[in-house]
């Protein structure tokens, strides 16, 4: 199996070196705002691109990632709401279990029904220990995964939640407060999880500026995850890219 991705995000990690994710839901964006997002995500030298969402109206996974890469050379990675999400276009998967929660259909379930489907189609698989956290607001991906997210207030439960995902054999840890977050994962919580762990730390939801961007990092994120605020204001990725980096 390819390991392409993952070795690039370990040896950032490895190097401290920050990086930034532009989330791209291939329901949200026309044509032309599509274009737009991949052409600031170049401009800010994001390092990745990630594509999917809790749930999509559309059939435009495939064509979504033929027009991402016709723009750049940074790497597509499904962001998977579901089975369905899957596709050969992209060059890598974040296999999520969503570890947060006690639904067994995504601790498990869907991954057994998707796994040959990945297979064939060659995709580096990204093995992701997956947590909602509350902030503040009930969200797409709440809601789609029937679960309960961790309390905004207890990072205790996160960073035990953490461990027993890295002693599963998890590559991976993204803590996220879904699509539309009123407030970005807590620093406190990062923290806690960062002390737990030794696996690279993803952040997304409620990420709208560079200054939370930055705070994130220092609190111990290897990868930032901005889609919301860049739908609205796509050159907003470049001011985050800096804070992200440190340029």
């Amino acid at each position: 199996m390819k390991s392409i991705v993952h070795d690039k995000i370990y040896a950032a990690k490895a190097n401290k070196q920050k990086q930034l994710a532009v989330l791209i839901d291939p329901d949200t964006p026309d044509e032309t705002l599509l274009r737009e997002l991949v052409l600031q995500a170049n401009k800010a030298k994001a390092d990745l691109i990630f594509l999917g969402g809790s749930l999509l109206v559309k059939d435009a996974l495939d064509a979504s990632i033929k027009t991402i890469k016709s723009l750049t050379q940074i790497p597509v990675i499904l962001f998977p709401g579901s089975v369905l999400q899957i596709s050969s276009e992209a060059d890598a998967i974040l296999f999520l279990s969503l570890v947060s929660g006690r639904n067994p259909e995504l601790l498990i379930g869907s991954h057994v029904i998707s796994a040959p489907y990945i297979k064939q189609a060659q995709l580096e698989t990204l093995a992701t220990g997956y947590m909602l956290v509350d902030c503040g607001k009930t969200t797409t991906a709440a809601y789609m995964s029937a679960s309960l997210p961790i309390p905004y207030h207890k990072p205790e439960i996160a960073a035990c939640t953490a461990m027993a995902s890295e002693m599963l054999g998890q590559k991976f840890i993204y803590m996220d407060g879904g699509s539309g977050a009123d407030k970005p994962v807590s620093t406190e919580m990062i923290k806690a999880v960062q002390k737990a762990v030794d696996l690279p730390i993803i952040i997304g939801g409620g990420i709208r500026d560079a200054a939370t961007a930055a705070k994130i990092c220092e609190a111990g994120a290897d990868i930032i995850v901005v889609g919301n605020a860049s739908e609205t204001n796509p050159s907003i990725l470049v001011d985050i890219a800096k804070a992200v980096h440190n340029d």
